[in-house]
C-alpha cells in the first residue's frame, strides 16, 4: 500500500424486514450522514463518493447522496451482487490509496422485496447461467430458489466430502443468535438454540431448515476514509486503518471442477484472503475478530476453512470446540453476522465495516472482543466477487 486509508468515520441504521424500512434513499442518507457526524467532517469536505446497491434504478445513490448535499462531487454508483459494499470500500480505498483522493465517502443501502433472491431481467442472458447449469448437473434441485440451491449444495458437498453433520450448520445458527442478542442493530435478536435450529421448517430434507439461512433485510452502513495526511491536517481519528485489502473474481475451475464448494466461491476466498494474509504480513492464527459472509450457515462452515481458521475438513470441530465464538480461537461475526443481523445486499460490506471498526475501537459494548487489535472482513457476491479486508488498531 502506498498511502495508508483510515476509517474516519462509520455510520449504520437498525435492519429491517421488507416493507417495514424507510425508503432506500432515506436509508442511504441516514446512514452517510452518521458515518459523517462519527468522523467529525462535513459532506462539503468529501471529494469522491461511491454508492452500493442490487435492487434499484441507475443513479439511486445520487439520490440517496443528494439528500445529504449537492456539491458537484463524483458519485460513483457500485452492483456487485453480495459483495456490492465492500466492492463500493475497495474502489474507495484504491481512492484515497492512491492519492487521487483524500476523504472519500462510501455508501451501500438495500430496499428488499420479500422472499428469496430471484432475476429481475427475464429477457436476456442470466449472468448465473454458467452457475446455473453446474448446479442442475451436481445437485438438480431446480424447485429450490437458487441462492438456496447454490449454497445447500455447498453445504451438501461439505457433508459428502467430510461426514459433516447436519448439527454443525445448526451450530453456527445458534451462535450467531447469542451473538446477534446484543446487537440492538440486527434484525433478529431473539436467540434460538441448535434444536430450535433443526427443528425449524425443512427447505431441503438432510440439507438446509429455514432458519439456517439469512433473511430478505432493508438496511444501509457507510464510512469515511481519509489518508493520513488528510486526517493529520483536520485532527480526525487515526485507532483504525486498512492494513491490507484483495478482490478476487471466478476462474475456470467455479465451473470445471465439478464442486458446488468452488461453484459457490470457495476458491476467490481463499485467494484473497492469501493475497491478504501475504500483502500485510498477517496470519489467520493471529486474527481477533471476523466478519464473514453467512448468507448461509452452510456458507460460514466452508468459510472456515476458505479463510484459513481451520484446516480443510476440520470445521465441525473447529465450531464443536467453540473455536468460533467468544473463548476460542476467533470470534467470528461478533455481530450476528447476516445470519441474525440480516442481509440487505447493498450494505452487508459496509456494515460489516461498521462492527469491525468499533471492534478496534474497542466501542462495540457487550460485543466487544477482548484485546481486538486485527480484523478480517470476508465479503462474497456470486456471479461473482469476494472482497476481503484487513482492519488493525493504530
Amino acid at each position: 500500500m502506498s498511502r495508508k486509508v483510515f476509517v474516519a468515520g462509520v455510520g449504520m441504521i437498525p435492519f429491517a424486514k421488507p416493507g417495514s424500512s424507510a425508503p432506500y434513499d432515506e436509508m442511504g442518507a441516514h446512514a452517510a450522514r452518521q458515518a459523517l457526524q462519527d468522523a467529525g467532517v462535513p459532506y462539503d469536505n468529501v471529494e469522491q463518493a461511491y454508492a452500493g446497491y442490487v435492487y434499484g434504478d441507475s443513479t439511486s445513490g445520487q439520490k440517496a447522496l443528494y439528500k445529504v448535499g449537492m456539491t458537484g462531487i463524483p458519485i460513483v454508483n457500485v452492483n456487485n451482487n453480495c459483495s456490492t459494499g465492500s466492492t463500493a470500500l475497495f474502489l474507495a480505498r484504491q481512492a484515497v490509496e492512491s492519492g487521487a483522493a483524500d476523504c472519500v465517502l462510501v455508501l451501500g443501502f438495500e430496499q428488499m422485496a420479500p422472499g428469496a433472491l430471484a432475476s429481475v431481467f427475464q429477457d436476456r442472458p442470466s449472468p448465473f447461467d454458467a452457475f446455473d447449469d453446474v448446479t442442475e448437473k451436481l445437485v438438480g434441485m431446480a424447485e429450490i430458489p437458487l441462492a438456496l440451491r447454490y449454497f445447500g449444495g455447498a453445504g451438501l458437498a461439505h457433508m459428502q466430502k467430510y461426514g459433516t453433520p447436519l448439527e454443525a450448520f445448526a451450530k453456527v445458527r445458534a451462535k450467531a443468535s447469542r451473538h446477534a442478542v446484543n446487537n440492538p442493530l440486527a434484525l433478529f435478536k431473539k436467540e434460538v438454540s441448535v434444536d430450535d435450529v433443526m427443528n425449524a421448517p425443512v427447505i431441503w430434507p438432510g440439507v438446509m431448515t429455514r432458519l439456517m439461512a439469512c433473511p430478505p433485510t432493508c438496511g444501509a452502513a457507510a464510512a469515511l476514509l481519509v489518508s493520513e495526511d488528510y486526517a493529520r491536517k483536520h485532527g480526525l481519528r487515526t485507532d483504525v486503518y486498512i492494513a491490507a485489502q484483495s478482490m478476487t473474481t471466478d476462474r475456470p475451475g467455479t465451473f470445471s471442477a465439478d464442486d458446488m464448494m468452488r461453484v459457490v466461491g470457495y476458491d476467490m476466498s481463499h485467494e484473497a484472503a492469501a493475497q491478504v494474509y501475504a500483502r500485510s504480513g498477517i496470519g489467520p492464527d493471529q486474527l481477533d475478530v471476523v466478519e464473514l459472509h453467512d448468507c448461509f450457515a452452510h456458507n460460514e462452515l466452508i468459510t472456515y476453512e476458505a479463510l484459513g481458521l481451520c484446516g480443510e475438513g476440520e470445521a465441525d470441530k473447529f465450531i464443536s470446540e467453540g473455536d468460533n465464538t467468544y473463548g476460542g480461537k476467533v470470534v467470528t461475526n461478533p455481530s450476528g453476522g447476516l445470519l441474525s443481523k440480516g442481509h440487505p445486499l447493498g450494505a452487508t460490506g459496509l456494515a460489516q465495516c461498521y462492527e469491525l471498526t468499533h471492534q478496534l475501537r474497542g466501542t462495540a459494548d457487550a460485543r466487544q472482543v477482548d484485546g481486538a487489535r486485527i480484523a478480517l472482513q470476508h465479503n462474497l457476491g456470486l456471479g461473482g466477487a469476494c472482497v476481503v479486508t484487513m482492519y488493525r488498531s493504530n
